[in-house]
């Protein structure tokens, strides 16, 4: 692997996760001006990191049978036939060591989301790996220097819109925080293997555009019995209340509009929404006693929602979002667009109550319960009014004192267009698609601000790999965060992980279609 990564970089060869590939930043750019993925810069970086205890684990993704409950199974992929995948735990300063066994029908990788890790065990194919081929295994190896909530997937293609996703979580040696309990909540939207449809199948009839969408089983646009949803460019799509149920996947390209996040929610209306992967009809229980103090580690693993999350009768305390403490707030409910994480802190009640996360803009909820005692279960379809309350997001949040980021100057801005819509699927960055290989540049010890500009109608959770940039005016540190439609979001970060990183849409279906691109740290004297 590491003399792959020596041959992507020398030839300055950059490949979407579906296999496109493009050129550098300019004609006159050279290969050797870039920091290579398993460069020396990339070497001393990591041995900075005082490498300590390692950690092995093994994973084979594979076909598999998902049991959603109440009898509902689909054909997927997953890692180890379990949904989500089995959790991975460590504790900051070890070093992880995993195996990937590939038995899927086709290449494959895992992305570590949220971790400042060493550039070539990042998991990009084309960028800092070559892809682990069907019937092979790759070994990952690298330091974890930050405890938090954190989460592993492909990035590859639309697969981690598939079952190919787990929890990793990195344990504080010296944890701050005092609970009882603790749950690991991961959150899904679901469409692979139902009524035979595929995240595939669904991107392929979303890069049709919707001038020239084919709607199998009477799909209309216009007199939607969901509101006149606006998609991309005032384009109305969904099903007539007289027509026929779609099948396939076309019945799922519908969405709905949010007020909440400004536009079109998804372009997605996903026929289920899990947790922990149950559907709400036949949902997790979590139990504790009464009075029991719960840490609940929220993960959204959606590939195209954002989730409300709220506790029946519970007020929650956010203490954390990707990973990184702040100051303790405390909420009814809250927001997580994909890709994002929150750590929040609960004082259980008696009785039995509803996790309920609301499909934001899609009217759907996923459940889990939560049963400290007797009583009857609330139905599938229940709606605390914690929901009614306005979600906290992460704009409200200021980060603890001691991740803060100084007050110190950017050396250098990046201003990054959020550019596209749902007409011709053309989503991308300042109009350059990932195919197109472009890199912004930066160099080791800058302070950068990167401002992204929403010229969309639709919200994108922009995510960075390799490290975590802090929100406006003391702010959260975030690795993901949501840029509303017709805004823009400066955020800050220190460039101190040198390689070739991806920043990108963690809608899986805007960053397939092209809405990716690559920081990259310039060489000393390039």
């Amino acid at each position: 692997m590491l003399g792959a990564g020596v041959a992507l970089a020398a030839t300055g060869l950059l490949s979407a996760c579906s296999g496109k590939g493009g050129g550098s930043s300019s004609p006159s750019a050279r290969a050797a001006d870039w920091v290579a993925p398993d460069g020396p810069e990339v070497a001393a970086a990591e041995s900075r990191r005082r490498p300590g205890t390692l950690r092995s684990f093994r994973l084979t993704a594979a076909t598999a049978r998902a049991d959603l409950g109440g009898g509902r199974t689909v054909t997927t992929w997953a890692y180890d036939d379990a949904l989500p995948g089995k959790e991975l735990r460590l504790r900051a300063g070890e070093t992880l060591g995993l195996t990937l066994a590939n038995h899927l029908p086709e290449p494959t990788s895992v992305h570590w989301h949220g971790l400042a890790l060493r550039n070539d065990m990042d998991g990009v194919p084309g960028l800092t790996q070559r892809a682990i081929r069907p019937g092979a295994s790759q070994d990952y190896r690298f330091t974890v220097t930050h405890p938090g909530t954190y989460w592993l997937h492909p990035h590859s293609g639309t697969q981690q819109d598939r079952g190919l996703y787990a929890p990793l979580i990195v344990e504080d040696p010296k944890e701050p925080l005092q609970y009882d309990k603790e749950w690991v909540v991961v959150l899904d939207d679901w469409v692979d293997g139902v009524d035979g449809s595929t995240p595939d199948a669904v991107l392929a009839e979303l890069r049709r555009g919707m001038g020239g969408m084919q709607h199998g089983g009477g799909m209309q646009h216009g007199g939607t019995d969901h509101g006149g949803m606006q998609h991309g460019g005032g384009m109305q799509h969904g099903t007539s209340p007289s027509s026929p149920a779609p099948s396939g996947p076309s019945r799922m390209l519908m969405g709905a509009t949010s007020e909440l996040l400004g536009g079109d929610a998804g372009d997605v209306a996903y026929p289920h929404y899990l947790v922990n992967g149950r559907t709400a009809e036949d949902p997790r229980t979590f139990t504790a006693r009464p009075g029991d103090r719960i840490r609940i580690r929220l993960i959204n693993a959606g590939g195209d929602t954002a989730f409300r999350v709220a506790l029946g009768g519970h007020r929650m305390t956010v203490t954390h979002t990707d990973g990184f403490p702040v100051e303790h707030t405390e909420t009814d409910a809250l927001l997580l667009g994909m890709g994002e994480r929150y750590d929040v802190l609960v004082r259980a009640e008696d009785g039995v109550f509803p996790l309920t996360a609301l499909a934001e803009g899609k009217d759907r909820t996923a459940l889990a319960l939560l049963r400290t005692g007797g009583g009857e279960a609330p139905a599938a379809d229940v709606r605390p009014r914690e929901l009614e309350s306005a979600p906290l997001t992460a704009r409200r949040l200021k980060a603890a004192e001691g991740v803060r980021l100084d007050g110190r100057r950017p050396d250098r801005e990046l201003t990054l267009r959020l550019t596209g819509s749902m007409e011709k699927y053309d989503w991308a960055i300042d109009g350059r698609t990932y195919a197109d290989g472009h890199r912004y540049p930066v160099a080791a010890g800058e302070r950068v601000r990167l401002t992204f500009v929403n010229d969309t109608t639709m919200w994108h959770p922009m995510h960075l790999h390799g490290h975590t940039f802090a929100l406006p005016d003391g702010g959260p540190r975030k690795d993901t965060a949501i840029v509303l439609p017709g805004t823009r979001l400066a955020v800050d970060f220190d460039a101190d992980n040198p390689g070739l990183w991806m920043l990108h849409c963690h809608n899986v279906y805007h960053a397939e279609a092209g809405m990716m691109t690559v920081l990259g740290y310039r060489r000393q004297g390039a």
